[in-house]
């Protein structure tokens, strides 16, 4: 068996495979709430053979989406959408996870396509959609031409940290087997773990074990709220790509220290905090996340996915093989091919016979491949 086909376990949930959907926002919410766009486009990964398929960023509050777009596990009535859609991820031999945020000082952001930036009042005209206040832990700009962010006081951290457990309550309501925190690519989380963005001088901020406070009492806020048997992970920024900023060591700190508060996995992303434009430090590669995911693996003794332009079979193979990652992580070549993982194993494991499909795929293509064969076709 290939590495990449063999399962894996965190707690009592067993992945079929080492591979999974990461989190992609499609802003086609409403106030929050799912509909069918979600349920078609996270259902035809678990039908393509992914074997954790994670739900897009999803905000624990209504001001902590970062557009209008986003999902939302903010109250009960959200729940029922979301309970179909892990319903069916389920029944199709995948695991359902979600992808709980809050975007703080980048909230209340233009959809990509309506120009990523801030809503105004043209949003208002158009689309009929008001800017709100963001929020940060200080007084600092996500980019030029930002607002400025509200400076969250001692009430603003504990209502939120109380909102991460209480989606986390809706989330097992709703069918989730894993939960991630988004604590990384500039969201609220991320803002308070680095010096680039937390410039307090509370017991929120100054010192490296302050910064992490929060992000810490997000997990214990979760873990109250989240069966014991069910893992939950965090997605970091493993470096900021910028001097003064979180480094690869800081992060290996922070996943252990998570680890000690039930955390199980650590998603090994990177930047983010600075802004729109990529740091002049990042040279973006295939793979060039991988070794993130390596040295906080071995530093920290947790699992931990690899992220980020990845798309080569044998190259995912050989970060399981040679145990850089535990699971990998695939966003847009899902997009452009939900079937990826089922090639993949075609690929690795010689398996041309579709056994590895769905009888509704796999029975026509197998008869499609003996008709090409015996015309000599392909």
């Amino acid at each position: 068996m290939a590495a990449l086909s063999s399962p894996f376990t965190l707690r009592d949930v067993t992945f079929k495979n080492r591979i999974a959907v990461s989190p992609m926002s499609q802003y086609r919410a409403i106030n929050g709430y799912a509909n069918n766009w979600h349920l078609v486009h996270l259902g035809r990964f678990a039908m393509g053979g992914a074997a954790l398929v994670y739900a897009e960023a999803t905000a624990v509050e209504a001001d902590g989406r970062r557009t209008h777009g986003d999902l939302g596990l903010w109250e009960d009535e959200q729940i029922e959408g979301l309970r179909q859609i892990t319903k069916f991820i389920s029944d199709e031999g995948a695991v359902p996870g979600i992808q709980l945020s809050h975007a703080g000082r980048k909230a209340s952001e233009r959809r990509p396509w309506h120009g990523e930036t801030p809503v105004d009042e043209e949003d208002i005209t158009l689309r009929g959609e008001a800017p709100w206040q963001p929020i940060a832990p200080s007084p600092i700009t996500y980019a030029d031409d930002w607002p400025d962010p509200t400076v969250m006081t001692e009430a603003d951290i504990e209502r939120v940290i109380h909102a991460f457990g209480e989606a986390a309550r809706r989330a097992k309501e709703a069918g989730f087997k894993i939960i991630e925190v988004y604590a990384a690519h500039g969201f609220l989380v991320h803002q308070f773990l680095s010096p680039i963005s937390n410039l307090r001088r509370d017991k929120w901020g100054g010192t490296a074990e302050n910064r992490q406070r929060f992000a810490i009492e997000v997990a214990r806020s979760i873990r109250k709220h989240w069966p014991e048997e069910l893992p939950l992970a965090f997605r970091l920024s493993a470096t900021d790509w910028l001097d003064g900023g979180i480094e690869v060591e800081d992060t290996a700190q922070i996943a252990n220290a998570l680890k000690a508060e039930g955390v199980d996995l650590i998603d090994c992303s990177s930047g983010g905090i600075a802004g729109r434009d990529r740091p002049r430090r990042m040279e973006i590669r295939q793979g060039f996340q991988v070794p993130f995911a390596a040295k906080v693996k071995e530093a920290a003794d947790i699992p931990t996915m690899a992220v980020g332009f990845l798309w080569d079979a044998k190259i995912c193979e050989g970060i399981i093989e040679n145990g850089e990652a535990d699971m990998i992580a695939l966003a847009r070549e899902l997009l452009d091919d939900p079937n990826w993982p089922l090639h993949a194993a075609t690929e690795l494991q010689s398996n041309d016979n579709h056994e590895k499909w769905h009888n509704e795929f796999g029975w026509w293509l197998m008869k499609r491949d003996r008709l090409l064969k015996k015309l000599g076709i392909r």
